[in-house]
């Protein structure tokens, strides 16, 4: 790396605290450049840019800066969790920070030995065997061959790959590759993990004894970066997180949720709407009638303010109906119909559907029906939320799958504590189940039964 005092990475002791200052940290690339084959077109290049201005300004029209102007400071033992959209530049820093690729300015000093696994193959010779890259990845990292040996059986056997340790690793799996080089990076007592996406590679088990280790491993006073598209484990694994955007830091917080939430509210969920208003419009005076005209739907939350989507599963939220009613009728039912986004009914539900007694009441005017949603009902995804009335068996009002009146629910994130459950799993609905276990059962034995003859 370069010394001077504009770019430049080193390993000054930063203090008791602080492992890892980053300032004004930088990196470009030139869109369509291409890298010189040989020293004489670098040559020529270099005399091109001296000669022709026009081509400075081309260049600079082509820029394109991945991290700009980026500062934080990482302490010992924090488990730092970097999030953001697809180019926020997320991976850029964390090379930057593993010395893969040179910052275009600003300065990271680092204090500790620091591994790093940012890609299937990362670190990993293909034509050596498992057993040998465990060695060399060691012997990278700055361990004796006497420290490497010490912890080799623990390496192997959290990788779960004894049987092809002396096979060259060119010939695993992508699986088997990820739970090597992932056991060598966090087994080898680096005093810095960084870890990107990879993780995603694994199963439900492996990613759970991943995220176990990296507890671990900061528990043990070292320090974790770990990038990750997984709000799930981002949550489970991280007391700080970072959202980055365009290739600044958009948000920096130990409230990990704030910040998750915060990124939710980036994507972009195609622009649907999760409020309905009323408008004279053709389409909606087909709504109108002497016994619900519907004025506002909308997902809200228990005081009736409209939420920002997605939300997050482990909330209550509400369904909110409003409107105008000019005459009673007690065959009214008003309620919704929720369709998945490849428009499966879930369910329909009517402000009806409990014994009589237990009905809301409302009388003329403007009324507001309200629906509780209750967490951990909805699995991640996307959903279509209809309005659905009638002057029930008699007459629609608002027929599902023909209303103009709808919005969207958009479920992300807070789906389990469990380990297992870091993200969406198969099935339209998630709820959470509690289990319980008896031992006092034994399948085929038959109590309380007095058998005659």
């Amino acid at each position: 790396m370069s010394s001077n005092h504009n770019n430049k990475i080193d390993n000054n002791i930063l203090g008791d605290q602080t492992v890892i200052k980053v300032e004004k940290l930088s990196k470009k690339y030139i869109l369509g450049a291409k890298a010189s084959s040989s020293f004489r077109e670098l040559l020529n290049t270099k005399v091109k840019s001296l000669t022709k201005s026009r081509k400075s300004n081309q260049e600079k029209e082509n820029e394109f800066w991945a991290v700009k102007d980026v500062t934080f400071n990482v302490n010992d033992g924090e488990r730092l969790g970097i999030i953001g959209r697809n180019g926020a530049g997320k991976s850029t820093i964390l090379k930057m920070l593993s010395r893969i690729t040179e910052p275009t300015s600003g300065r990271i000093s680092i204090s500790g030995r620091v591994a790093s696994l940012l890609e299937v193959g990362t670190g990993f010779h293909p034509e050596l065997t498992g057993r040998e890259n465990i060695y060399l990845n060691g012997a990278i990292l700055g361990m004796s061959r006497k420290e490497i040996k010490s912890k080799f059986d623990e390496i192997v056997s959290f990788a779960e790959v004894e049987k092809f340790l002396d096979t060259p690793v060119k010939r695993y799996s992508s699986g088997m590759y990820v739970r090597l080089a992932f056991a060598v990076a966090a087994h080898l007592e680096p005093e810095i993990l960084i870890v990107d996406e990879v993780l995603a590679v694994g199963d439900a088990a492996f990613q759970k004894k991943c995220l176990g280790k990296m507890k671990d491993v900061s528990s043990n006073g070292r320090t974790v970066i770990f990038v990750s598209h997984n709000m799930g484990a981002i949550e489970q694994l991280c007391n700080r997180c970072i959202l980055l955007d365009k290739g600044q830091i958009k948000m920096d917080s130990t409230d990990v949720r704030s910040v998750i939430k915060s990124y939710f509210n980036t994507l972009d969920n195609g622009n649907l709407p999760s409020e309905w208003m009323y408008d004279d419009s053709e389409i909606n005076r087909n709504l109108l009638n002497e016994w619900f005209s519907p004025t506002r739907i909308a997902i809200t939350d228990k005081n009736g303010k409209a939420l920002n989507m997605p939300v997050s599963n482990d909330t209550d939220f509400y369904i909110s109906i409003s409107g105008s009613i000019k005459t009673i009728d007690p065959a009214l039912t008003v309620g919704y119909a929720i369709y998945t986004a490849d428009n499966q009914l879930l369910y329909w539900t009517y402000h009806t559907d409990t014994e009589e007694e237990k009905w809301p009441k409302f009388k003329q005017g403007n009324v507001t029906f309200i629906s509780k949603l209750p967490k951990h009902l909805f699995n991640e995804g996307e959903y279509r939320i209809e309005l659905i009335s009638s002057l029930h068996w008699r007459k629609w009002l608002s027929e599902p799958g023909v209303t103009p009146a709808h919005i969207n629910l958009s479920i992300q994130g807070g789906l389990s504590k469990s380990p297992y459950w870091m993200a969406k799993r198969p099935g339209m609905l998630g709820p959470i189940i509690e289990w319980d276990t008896r031992n006092d059962l034994v399948p085929g034995e038959r109590r309380g039964i007095v058998e005659v003859g």
